[in-house]
């Protein structure tokens, strides 16, 4: 009979239980690293140059798959992907996050509104793109309760039935060729309601916020300029969260009231 081998049936020591623990925090964090880089990210909405189609304290998902993936696409946009791979050009109208270059460190949201090839102009406030007018028509104004999240500068100050103070800002309505229409913001004149020709060269895009008044987009050579695809991180998909910036996050008792609710679950 084959003699057995005690070591074989010895029952392996069991780990330390700071060891379990260090290893299921590595696991998760490689979890994390993996569903944000490659399938979905949250962002926040840090400013109002995309108004009225996102809002300060908007919390959104973006996809990450939509436009390839490069260095971008991975948190620090860390070097461990070279170029672009499985790329794939934006369609116009497309809400995007991005790297915001020259320095490439801050995550931006903008509109596309030129791809490779096209001639962008602005002239007098109306966009033209490929040297025909993108359709721009009056539609109401776009009004939103003034909270922490929601300034406003006095001239667009007004009261709501209640008296309660509002912004009310004049409203108007694009569609691209294609079909895609979303919602634009138009305080007045501005610097960059008049602008030259300016034609996205290959592997980049033109990109805009919807509050064209109050936007550092591809207009400004000294902003962002033209984006390059590779700087592209995902589309903007859904919002799952948003608050008017009257709560405290040490205070649940003060999230409810602050929500905007009817945000929640937004489609872009």
């Amino acid at each position: 009979m084959a003699r057995r081998n005690p070591r074989a049936s010895a029952p392996r020591p069991a780990r330390p239980e700071w060891q379990e623990t260090l290893i299921f925090l590595v696991k998760l964090a490689l979890f994390v690293f993996l569903i944000r880089s490659f399938l979905i990210s949250p962002f926040v909405i840090p400013s109002g140059s995309m108004l009225p189609r996102t809002l300060i304290g908007d919390y959104l998902f973006i996809t990450k798959w939509n436009y390839g993936y490069s260095r971008h696409s991975l948190p620090w946009s860390l070097p461990l992907i070279p170029g672009r791979i499985l790329p794939s050009t934006p369609a116009r109208g497309d809400v995007v996050v991005f790297k915001a270059p020259p320095e490439n460190r801050e995550d931006w949201i903008k509109r596309v509104i030129g791809l490779p090839g096209d001639t962008i102009q602005m002239r007098g406030g109306t966009l033209f793109l490929n040297g025909k007018a993108v359709p721009k028509q009056r539609v109401a104004d776009f009004v939103l309760p003034l909270t922490p999240n929601s300034p406003c500068d006095s001239y667009f100050r007004d009261e709501a039935a209640d008296g309660s103070p509002e912004c009310r800002y004049p409203q108007f309505e694009e569609t691209l060729p294609g079909g895609v229409s979303y919602r634009i913001i138009d305080q007045g004149f501005s610097v960059g309601d008049d602008t030259g020709i300016y034609r996205v060269p290959a592997g980049h895009v033109f990109l805009m916020g919807d509050n064209r008044d109050d936007s550092k987009d591809s207009r400004f050579p000294d902003s962002i300029g033209f984006v390059p695809m590779e700087n592209l991180e995902g589309k903007a998909v859904v919002n799952f969260w948003s608050t008017d910036g009257n709560a405290s996050w040490l205070m649940p008792w003060t999230w409810p009231g602050a929500t905007r609710w009817q945000r929640i679950g937004e489609l872009y």
